[in-house]
């Protein structure tokens, strides 16, 4: 009914839009052609713009030690970037004691209390993962407690061919569980790739992720970080030796001409997201698969994004299962709702020719 009644008010103000004060006389002026559609694209906005979806984001924070979380510009802005993700993948952080992973959690925590978001982070992370003991990274996962369950963690142990890893930083998967989004249980595979061997890495995923269906018996599966999948590292040629790029089952959502870099030198799609199977593709919200520039986003400079990483965030949202009820209901109204606008304003355009 509150449909109907809008889709009555958009009609009422169409009509008023185009009646001028000589009763005698309804026309169109090429102004108002122009501006007709505006209270339809109101309506749409009325009725979609607050479902929303599911967050998933992964975000390369180059070298986030416990001097980097001693910076206050840095944890402000991460923080603010994590909050609008239900789980945020962090790739290269430096810190086995825990002591800035922990940090920027409390001040998520406070973040989230402060604007009475209703929502607590917890994260899991993987030990440090190298080929040396210099090199130790980990994969670290803050998720929201109230919308995402943790049900299971498994650390790919690579299968070293030759003696050499295939993987620089082996991926540490993770299954959630998020009862309110329409694909329910998934997996999580990430990946940061050293980018003289990206294309070897990218396609020792598919390994992973055959692992990965055995061990847990799903093939709800999304891949996600800094491939370095993009510029000279990844070139069209390289793509037939990727399987993950042969093998039709898997849909790259983050595509090859977008610049997740922050420099001026670089305008490359170095961090994706991929997920396979059609059940996973149909539950992402359309169009939702995004880079996040956080110096548009935030008005910051180029040298204050920089402090917080060279990379920009990939996101993409999951529907949920009210936002598809939601859909279900408003579709038939809408339809109507647009098809007596459009009737209506061919009338008008009718009589304003004769």
């Amino acid at each position: 009914m509150e449909i109907a009644l809008m889709a009555l008010s958009m009609l009422s103000q169409t009509l008023q839009w185009h009646r001028y004060k000589d009763e005698s006389s309804i026309y169109l002026s090429s102004s108002s052609v122009m501006s007709c559609p505006t209270p339809l694209l109101l309506l749409l906005i009325g009725i979609y713009g607050p479902c929303s979806g599911f967050k998933i984001c992964a975000f390369n924070i180059q070298n986030f030690d416990a001097i980097k979380s001693a910076n206050y510009r840095v944890m402000h802005t991460l923080t603010k970037v994590v909050s609008r993700c239900d789980i945020c993948l962090l790739q290269e952080v430096k810190d086995l004691q825990g002591k800035a992973t922990k940090a920027l959690l409390g001040r998520l925590n406070r973040y989230s209390t402060r604007y009475d978001d209703q929502y607590h982070y917890k994260y899991v992370a993987s030990g440090g993962l190298g080929r040396t003991p210099e090199d130790q990274e980990q994969y670290v996962y803050l998720y929201r407690n109230e919308t995402v369950e943790l049900t299971d963690r498994y650390q790919y142990a690579d299968k070293k061919e030759g003696g050499v890893d295939a993987f620089s930083r082996d991926p540490f998967v993770v299954r959630f569980q998020a009862k309110e989004t329409v694909i329910g249980d998934f997996a999580l595979i990430p990946l940061h790739t050293t980018a003289s061997d990206a294309i070897k890495e990218i396609d020792k995923l598919y390994d992973v992720f055959e692992e990965i269906q055995r061990k847990w018996n799903t093939e709800k599966v999304m891949f996600l970080g800094a491939f370095n999948a993009g510029c000279g590292h990844m070139t069209r040629q390289d793509k037939a030796n990727i399987r993950l790029f042969s093998n039709p089952g898997f849909f790259w959502l983050i595509g090859d001409k977008v610049d997740t870099t922050v420099g001026d030198l670089t305008s490359c799609a170095y961090d994706r997201i991929v997920v396979h199977g059609q059940p996973f593709l149909k539950a992402i919200k359309p169009y939702s698969a995004r880079v996040f520039n956080i110096a548009k986003e935030y008005k910051l400079s180029k040298e204050m994004v920089l402090e917080v990483s060279d990379h920009f965030p990939v996101e993409v949202e999951l529907k949920t299962k009210s936002s598809g009820q939601l859909q279900a209901q408003v579709q038939p109204l809408l339809l109507i709702a647009v098809s007596v606008i459009t009737y209506v304003l061919h009338i008008l355009h009718s009589t304003s020719v004769l």
